[in-house]
């Protein structure tokens, strides 16, 4: 029998959760179509020269704490539409929850 394979590494944000909290005024801009374009900053670069997931496992726990703050949002619609603005893409298979 060939050894099992080895499990898949779990993702960590490497980031301070708290700080991400500035990316849910960014999703709240951009939902609310405020006039203009909404800045990046601070929110792109918390996530600036992550891997993908690390990006997006940063903004999921953001936008669940968001959630349990009482800011109702649909984490997996805001989660593709941070991770876009910021130039990111969502890894395959990936589920915020």
């Amino acid at each position: 029998c060939p050894p099992p394979p080895p499990p898949a590494p779990t993702a960590t944000c490497p980031r301070d959760a708290l700080k991400l909290g500035v990316c849910v005024k960014l999703l709240d801009d951009l939902l609310h179509l405020v006039v203009g374009t909404p800045p990046k900053k601070p929110c792109c670069p918390l996530i600036e020269g992550l891997v993908e997931l690390e990006a997006a496992v940063c903004l999921c726990t953001a936008l669940i704490k968001a959630n349990v703050l009482g800011i109702n949002l649909n984490v997996s619609i805001s989660l593709s539409l941070l991770l876009n603005y910021c130039g990111k893409g969502i890894p395959a298979g990936f589920q915020c929850a």
